[in-house]
């Protein structure tokens, strides 16, 4: 399966895209070999106690990928062990304080591609779709958002009450922050590394919990894009039932956490919060 499959859920035929060209300030790209530049793909991978997810996700990846950054969650499990089995060469980092926020932010960190990919360690997201969203990047988005709810997407995951509540925060922040998200708690992304600092994510040097460290990191994301005014494209996706274990996901806590994110953000006046967007010249 490569990296520029024209179909998401079917092999390549070892054909490399001709003639896409490298974007202003993304200084990694990787020839090919026929003389063409594409972008460097970083994908990130946090994980607390999936090692038995975890073949399943790389069974699903893409062979070209650049690079793989695999955060643990201070695994009790077999996870490390096996994320370098399969990702002999992945760089694998421990989360320097807990939760899926921080993770990420100890992920993009130590990223050096292009763009970078976020996934989900428990097989929900399927790695076979990542060239649609490398395909957005390098079509003239800035952000690649995930979403289910778009033709060609979908979930065998979400509940009633998780869709209506995820169907009430998007009508929120795309009220307030003149978005048009469909998928506001979904967290299938990728971007342009160069975006990185617009996010403001918390330090990971800090040694007390931060804002951000957990599932709101999400929202937190989107909204700052959003505020940023970064050119957003969603791309559909399909959620897949979690393969084993139970998810740490908690839809009164996390929604809640949403919602203190949503109101935390509305009040910031974005100057005072945001660098300015990387020019692109």
């Amino acid at each position: 399966m490569s990296l520029y499959t024209p179909d998401r859920l079917e092999p390549s035929d070892g054909t490399d895209v001709v003639g896409v060209d490298q974007r202003e300030g993304e200084d990694n790209g990787r020839n090919d070999g026929d003389g063409s530049q594409r972008p460097t793909v970083t994908v990130v991978v946090p994980a607390m106690n999936e090692a038995k997810n975890l073949p399943h996700v790389a069974a699903r990846m893409p062979a070209d990928i650049d690079e793989i950054v695999f955060v643990d969650g201070h695994s009790v499990d077999d996870t490390v062990e096996v994320a370098k089995s399969l990702w002999p060469d992945a760089t694998v980092v421990t989360q320097s304080r807990k939760g899926k926020g921080n993770a990420l932010a100890c992920g993009f960190l130590a990223s050096t591609s292009d763009i970078i990919v976020m996934i989900d360690a428990d097989g929900s997201t399927d790695p076979a779709e990542i060239p649609l969203f490398v395909e957005a990047l390098v079509a003239g988005a800035d952000f690649a958002k995930g979403t289910r709810f778009a033709a060609g997407g979908g979930s065998s995951d979400i509940t009633f009450s998780r869709k209506l509540g995820n169907k009430a925060l998007n009508a929120i922040v795309n009220l307030k922050f003149g978005a048009s998200f469909s998928d506001l708690c979904y967290g299938y992304n990728a971007f342009w590394r160069h975006h990185v600092p617009v996010m403001a994510l918390p330090s990971v040097d800090a040694t007390e919990a931060q804002w951000g460290d957990g599932f709101e990191i999400e929202t937190l994301i989107n909204v700052r894009v959003a505020n940023a005014g970064l050119k957003i494209t969603e791309v559909p996706s399909f959620e897949q039932d979690r393969i084993h274990g139970e998810s740490n996901l908690n839809a009164v806590r996390d929604g809640l956490r949403v919602l203190r994110t949503i109101r935390s953000e509305q009040r910031t006046s974005a100057p005072d919060v945001f660098p300015a967007p990387v020019s692109r010249g």
